[in-house]
């Protein structure tokens, strides 16, 4: 039993690191658009964006909508204006999103 003692201090050790590892950090990049197309069972609107500086060019594309309130505002046709969250595993969503123009 005594022999068991340090492998399970190094297990959970080794666990308790592991989780901190997982914790990413997350960058903010505001951008403008025209929902295209909404898919309410995965949650994503795909957005004909503009370029945001220093990130990426213009472009169409599907994102993860954070909230489900904001989801459910949203209408193919909106022109928006939101915050794309991107973490350092590669991971995103839009938050804060804002209608400027509804359906055209």
């Amino acid at each position: 039993m005594k022999a068991l003692i340090p492998v399970l201090l190094t297990l959970a050790l080794t666990a308790c690191s592991h989780e901190s590892d997982t914790k990413h950090s997350e960058h903010h990049y505001q951008v403008a658009g025209r929902v295209v197309a909404l898919n309410s069972r995965d949650q994503t609107a795909t957005v004909d964006a503009t370029a945001v500086p220093n990130f990426m060019e213009a472009m169409t594309m599907e994102y993860p909508v954070k909230s489900k309130d904001e989801f459910q505002a949203l209408h193919v046709g909106d022109q928006i204006k939101a915050t794309i969250n991107v973490n350092d595993a590669g991971g995103y969503n839009l938050t804060n999103i804002h209608v400027q123009n509804a359906r055209k």
